[in-house]
């Protein structure tokens, strides 16, 4: 059976409930998201934007990355909350090259949303799209200070694949520790048949 990302994403909009007993509405980025998926941008704090690799303040970034969605590259999926867009996890892929076999996973959720669960069921429903895409491993990017969120890509089973000290800078040019975190996709009953 061969993976169809048209026939995966038939599968949203997906409502979920939150740890806080609210509901949720996850569902793939959208060209008319541009404004509200600024407007998330704009909502984290200074001192988290500094660790996101892109100019997301920039309102041209944000406009390119919605006019030219191509979900088999970059699948985006949005969180919203009582209609309102609060999260975003992306599943990164090469289609070519040594890494084709690997998703990069990035999540981001408002401030005001954080720790009611958003973040993991983006993220769980990214890699259940990895798992169908058939990769075999995600890995995820990391500052050191970002602990919080280092702490909850562990608790979904990532673990630290890399430390390198004082390797990275941010947007003001002060260096940080670089983590790399990985997840093996291959699911205990896929283990068992190759056996």
């Amino acid at each position: 059976m061969s993976f169809s990302i048209e026939l995966e994403l038939q599968k949203f909009p997906k409502t979920i409930k939150l740890k806080d007993a609210k509901k949720a509405t996850l569902r793939p980025l959208r060209v008319e998201d541009e404004k509200e998926f600024h407007q998330l941008f704009k909502d984290i704090p200074e001192r988290e934007r500094m660790f996101i690799k892109h100019r997301v303040q920039d309102v041209k970034v944000i406009r390119d990355w919605c006019k030219n969605i191509d979900y088999g590259r970059n699948l985006p999926m949005v969180g919203l909350i009582d209609g309102k867009l609060v999260g975003v996890a992306t599943l990164h892929q090469q289609l070519g090259g040594w890494k084709r076999h690997i998703g990069r996973v990035s999540v981001l959720v408002h401030p005001g949303f954080r720790g009611r669960g958003l973040a993991t069921a983006l993220i769980t429903e990214i890699l259940d799209i990895a798992r169908r895409a058939s990769l075999d491993k995600a890995e995820a990017e990391f500052i050191g200070e970002q602990k919080t969120a280092i702490k909850m890509f562990a608790t979904i089973g990532f673990r630290e694949l890399s430390r390198l000290e004082d390797y990275v800078k941010d947007m003001q040019a002060i260096s940080h520790d670089y983590v790399l975190m990985g997840l093996e996709l291959k699911t205990d009953e896929e283990y068992a048949g190759a056996a």
